[in-house]
């Protein structure tokens, strides 16, 4: 059954119609028989009973045999093959033969044989075997039916997760091309120019027969091509033979490139794809239908190859570029959820960065250090990380995780965010103007006592005495000055615990009388306190506040509603200050608590904390020294030694190296 009479019904009548009366044959045993079945009405034709009967169905036979001799596997093959129908004579009229098991019988008579009865049955036979034909063609037509359902299922499911553009637009051509046998195709999607006119954009085109160069192109909406005309129209369009179209059609077909290549085209399918609001977003054109779908196709083959769209071919296509339309519209819609999602992570590193501008690029070296660790650990096959691959989702996840790790830092005091050295400039401000002050003090009492022997001891004695006074006055500035320089020394952050403090205690004691004549330090004890800090520029307090941050990333995170692929980010980027021994913060989690992107993520962060060259509180440390820092962390157990082993050896590190800012570059690395 065709395509064109899908869904008909066949009825005994029309069975008489299409089949002439010598292609209905009685197959006998016994030349007896013919004269029980000759009659001037019989539309059938008496055969003796051949040795093989024919396969074709267009021969339906009835066989009547009354020897055991005619249950033969030619026979049981063609009863179950519906070719013919088995009338027996019991000529004991008790039993059938042992020869007759597990053959089907349609009917059987014993003798004395009435020609009334055996033409009856015969033609019961008949109808029999032509119900059985039409029983097989339904389910052959329902089995089709819901291959075809179960294959526009699977290109649906197929076509819904595809999330990459270029594939999904090449992967709907392929399964269109793939229901129905064609040998090449070509996608346009609907867009707008800048104009805000709407075109159609020439995407990607597809050919069994022949290797075809492609570039993207634009066409007018219009009846100017095939193409144009379905996008305008919405109407579905099929041509038997694209050169031999009416002349009264709007459009031509441009023969160009079969005249160029030696191709041929001859039947065409071009369908719009509709959205569910019935807006045209594309159109699929699909050329030269085969028979075969290994056949190719040339000038000289296309006849022999090539013929027009079934109907039924049609409705699939017409389902499937439905869906087409809708997983379009999908990756659209997801693209654009993924274009927001971008801005705003840019947009969150920029206010994280304007809040703290001598970090600047801290988060995006960041994100390209752990991405990079992640591909290593991708691409790596020993036994540690065998069993760890990350998807494509995955590694966005990690990506956005370790760009949005420090936004919490929006809500840490400006002040100690941006502190450069121990004391804040406000504080070393007033420590210089008093270190100023009491130089001017020792000057002003230097200058007094001079006067006072002056007046005391006359000129004589006072120019005796000079030298000595101006060398004791050298000599207490001197020691004012130094102790000035410790004291900016000590303001120095360093990036390991070191500084010798006893001094700076010692001198904390010393005083001088303020304008009221009253004793004060020459260094108050907060300034002592900050001074003193081993390691970095904050003190405990100023250290807790900085850590804070983490928590107020989690906090933030936690607010956004992430899609199902990227919902770890907050919990990545929450333990990223955590260590294996259990002393990070801020949940001192244990090294099986923490997530291992969150482990990935805190050997990029140290590094690029040590490395970077933007931080006013210390210098660069050299890549070589930065690393021993973080073979020391990992010594002591704070870091994975896997991890820093493989951020070593596949030079991870090298990453950052003569990095830009992504605000400098015409595009920036996407994951």
């Amino acid at each position: 059954m065709n395509a064109e009479s899908k869904g008909k019904t066949t009825t005994a009548t029309e069975f008489d119609i299409r089949v002439p009366r010598e292609v209905r044959r009685v197959y006998y045993q016994n030349g007896a028989m013919v004269g029980l079945l000759a009659h001037p009405n019989s539309s059938w034709k008496a055969l003796p009973l051949p040795k093989k009967f024919p396969k074709e169905k267009a021969y339906p036979g009835v066989v009547l045999g009354d020897r055991p001799t005619v249950f033969s596997p030619e026979l049981r093959e063609a009863i179950e093959n519906n070719v013919v129908r088995l009338i027996y004579v019991m000529r004991d009229g008790k039993t059938l033969p042992p020869q007759a098991t597990d053959i089907p019988i349609f009917g059987s008579v014993v003798p004395p044989l009435k020609a009334t009865a055996v033409r009856s049955l015969v033609n019961a036979a008949f109808e029999n075997l032509l119900l059985a034909r039409e029983q097989a063609t339904l389910e052959q037509e329902l089995q089709r039916a819901r291959a075809e359902i179960d294959q526009l299922n699977q290109i649906g499911i197929a076509l819904s997760t595809q999330r990459d553009s270029k594939s999904l637009l090449n992967l709907i051509l392929q399964k269109s091309r793939e229901i129905t046998n064609s040998d090449a195709g070509s996608l346009y999607l609907v867009e707008e120019n800048e104009q805000s006119e709407k075109q159609l954009r020439f995407k990607i085109t597809q050919n069994d027969s022949l290797q075809v160069p492609f570039a993207e192109v634009t066409l007018p909406i219009d009846a100017s091509s095939i193409a144009g005309y379905v996008a305008l129209s919405g109407e579905e369009l099929h041509l038997e033979d694209v050169y031999q179209m009416p002349p009264l059609l709007p459009f031509r077909f441009n023969s160009k490139f079969d005249h160029e290549s030696g191709y041929r085209t001859k039947s065409m399918l071009v369908m719009p794809m509709k959205n569910p609001q019935g807006g045209i977003i594309g159109v699929v054109q699909l050329i030269n239908c085969k028979r075969e779908a290994r056949q190719r196709i040339d000038s000289k083959t296309v006849n022999q190859v090539v013929v027009p769209f079934p109907l039924g071919r049609r409705a699939l296509l017409r389902s499937l570029a439905s869906q087409a339309a809708v997983a379009i519209e999908n990756n659209r819609l997801y693209e654009s959820i993924e274009a927001l999602f971008e801005g705003f992570v840019k947009a969150s590193v920029t206010a994280i960065e304007a809040r703290d501008p001598t970090t600047s690029g801290h988060s995006f070296r960041v994100a390209d250090l752990t991405v990079g660790l992640a591909e290593a650990v991708d691409r790596d096959d020993s036994p540690v990380f065998r069993p760890i691959r990350f998807s494509r989702s995955e590694m966005k996840e990690i990506r956005y995780a370790s760009l949005l790790h420090d936004f919490g830092k929006v809500g840490v005091r400006e002040e100690v965010l941006v502190k450069a050295k121990k004391l804040y400039p406000l504080q070393l401000d007033v420590v210089k103007q008093r270190f100023a002050y009491v130089r001017k003090a020792l000057q002003q009492e230097h200058s007094e006592r001079k006067l006072a022997y002056l007046l005391e001891l006359g000129r004589e004695e006072f120019l005796a005495r000079q030298l000595v006074f101006q060398r004791d006055l050298d000599h207490k500035l001197r020691e004012l000055d130094e102790f000035f320089e410790f004291v900016l020394k000590c303001n120095e952050p360093t990036i390991t615990a070191e500084g010798n403090f006893e001094r700076l205690s010692e001198l904390a004691t010393e005083q001088f009388l303020d304008g009221e004549n009253q004793p004060y330090p020459l260094l108050g004890p907060k300034e002592v306190n900050l001074l003193s800090i081993t390691k970095g520029n904050l003190d405990e307090n100023e250290r807790r506040e900085i850590q804070s941050h983490v928590v107020h990333t989690i906090n933030f995170l936690s607010q956004i509603p992430w899609t199902q692929e990227i919902k770890n980010i907050p919990a990545i980027a929450a333990a990223h200050h955590e260590k294996l021994t259990g002393t990070g913060y801020p949940y001192q989690l244990t090294a099986s608590q923490i997530p291992f992107q969150s482990k990935m993520m805190a050997i990029a962060d140290i590094y690029d904390a040590l490395s970077a060259s933007d931080r006013p509180y210390k210098n660069a440390v050299p890549a070589v020294g930065a690393l021993d820092i973080l073979a020391e962390e990992t010594k002591q157990g704070f870091l994975d030694a896997d991890l820093f082993r493989l951020f070593r050896e596949a030079e991870i590190f090298k990453l950052t190296v003569n990095w830009s800012h992504p605000s400098l570059r015409s595009s920036y690395r996407q994951n």
